[in-house]
């Protein structure tokens, strides 16, 4: 167990708690369970993590907070929320504040269980191509350092939550391929199920807000009618 991913699952119900816990357990991963929110934070400031399950409607400090206090610390950390809130509202809230996943109540804790799998697998993939391809990518105006996860947009810091960051690296990685809806969630996810494909269209969009001139008219990020999206190859400059 010495190599084993240290997982720390914040929910106050102990009934659901026990069940991910047994189940993550059967998988070889180190599960220690906190039903407090405030007790949560202390747990994340003196030990590091591999992952955070994460409740939203927690007793001290409310989940949304402690996702919040994760994307504040200089290590990244893998976070999936687990919530009763099912709305479309606070699953985005949830993603914006830096959530790499959502998972409404109630869910298969088989599903939840492969989702763990994969993003471990994409986090490991991620690094992989980071050590191989070390240097910052620019074009666009766009500069995005995979080391640092940062992204500038002519000179300018913007702010992307994890998912968002990785699918742009996907595509800047890639100029010029089409991409389907579910190579994406395959490939930048890390899962492919077709009742999540509504999770691509929405991240492209909430991209393009972020970095295109014109959202309605995106330069960067193109939608192929019928096969998916791609990233646009960058304009060769004119010579002096």
């Amino acid at each position: 167990m010495n190599n084993a991913k240290k997982i720390l699952l914040v929910e106050d119900d102990q009934d659901i708690a026990t069940l991910l816990r047994l189940n993550l357990q059967d998988e070889g991963y180190q599960i220690v369970h906190e039903a407090d929110g405030a007790r949560a934070l202390q747990q994340l400031e003196q030990c590091v993590w591999d992952a955070v399950i994460l409740d939203l409607m927690l007793p001290g400090v409310d989940g949304l907070e402690i996702c919040r206090r994760i994307r504040q610390m200089t290590r990244y950390l893998p976070v999936i929320i687990i919530s009763a809130r099912t709305s479309e509202t606070h699953r985005v809230l949830g993603l914006e504040t830096g959530a790499d996943d959502y998972l409404p109540k109630p869910f298969s804790v088989l599903e939840l269980v492969a989702r763990v799998k994969a993003l471990f697998r994409r986090q490991e993939a991620m690094g992989q191509s980071i050590r191989l391809e070390s240097g910052a990518i620019a074009s666009h105006g766009l500069t995005i350092d995979p080391l640092s996860r940062e992204v500038r947009l002519h000179g300018e810091s913007i702010e992307l939550t994890p998912r968002e960051f990785d699918l742009l690296y996907w595509f800047a990685r890639h100029p010029g391929e089409v991409f389907s809806r579910l190579s994406l969630l395959e490939n930048v996810w890390g899962y492919q199920h077709e009742g999540y494909e509504h999770t691509v269209n929405t991240h492209i969009n909430r991209l393009r807000i972020k970095i295109e001139k014109d959202p309605a008219e995106p330069e960067i990020i193109l939608t192929v009618w019928g096969k998916g999206y791609k990233f646009a190859t960058d304009k060769p400059e004119s010579a002096p």
